[in-house]
């Protein structure tokens, strides 16, 4: 008889673009474990009551993406020394109590990836953090502990840059600039894009002052959500440009790991991914 499939999902607004389904499909079939996975549309308003509707239906975990990061944090009964330390979460889980749990592997799966697939080791670097949201929130204090020499964070609204820089309370290590202000800005040795810009369509404009040949570019977003801002970097002369694909991979398996016990082969399936994004 047939293992009974559990019931996953991804959910975010927008949602339709996400290669976690295909990931944890990818990863089933690795691991033979049954499981069922699908894209959740929600917007803001929906969001709690969507996830609270699919787990009473069943549903024994989620991803959560933009723009409900902190929301999945908020809507958690329990919540990991990561979660708790961010504010945000992308990952739930429904524990054996019915409780649910919220966690952040984010930040670790940045890393992972900025240090395996793309060579990168942050360690003494000045980084340039573009965006202040859930994502950034992951990215500055992982970035952090890696031990870099200091972040810039630049966001559209500044308050929210700000509530950032007192939330990390580094202040030898982080300082805030307005968006506006770029334009004077001296190269980085690693910009980091945690904007929504690429998945909204809008423009992010920035000036080839902040690279030069030893800056290395690198989106939390993935697929066309990335090209603009790997258009500009590549443009602006930055030494090597990566786009999140790798991080979602870290991310899924994490999440996969979590739930299943079993930690799929992550090179097999950004090897596949990468291949179906040529083709």
């Amino acid at each position: 008889m047939p293992a009974i499939a559990s019931r996953y999902a991804v959910f975010g607004h927008p949602i339709a673009h996400s290669l976690s389904p295909r990931l944890h499909a990818l990863f089933a079939t690795q691991t033979g474990v049954a499981l069922e996975y699908n894209a959740i549309d929600a917007t803001p308003d929906a969001f709690a009551d969507t996830v609270r509707t699919f787990f009473a239906r069943g549903g024994r975990g989620a991803n959560v993406t933009l723009p409900h990061k902190a929301a999945a944090f908020a809507l958690a009964d329990v919540r990991t020394v990561t979660a708790q330390r961010l504010g945000v979460a992308n990952v739930l889980t429904v524990l054996p109590d019915g409780r649910i749990d919220a966690d952040s592997n984010d930040g670790a799966s940045m890393l992972a990836d900025m240090r395996g697939r793309c060579g990168i080791d942050p360690r003494g670097s000045e980084v340039l953090l573009l965006g202040a949201g859930g994502a950034a929130r992951a990215a500055a204090f992982a970035l952090l502990d890696a031990g870099i020499r200091g972040v810039t964070i630049a966001n559209r609204t500044t308050e929210r840059a700000h509530a950032l820089a007192a939330a990390l309370a580094d202040a030898g290590r982080v300082r805030v600039v307005r968006w506006e202000d770029l334009e004077s800005g001296r190269p980085f040795e690693l910009i980091v894009n945690a904007t929504s810009a690429g998945v909204q369509r809008t423009t992010l404009e920035l000036p080839s002052s902040l690279a030069h040949a030893r800056t290395a570019a690198y989106d939390l977003s993935y697929g066309p959500a990335a090209r603009p801002f790997i258009g500009w970097a590549k443009q602006a002369g930055c030494g090597s440009t990566f786009d999140g694909l790798g991080m979602l991979v870290e991310t899924a398996a994490a999440s996969f790991q979590r739930w299943h016990g079993v930690r799929p082969h992550t090179d097999a399936a950004l090897k596949e991914l990468s291949a179906d994004s040529r083709s």
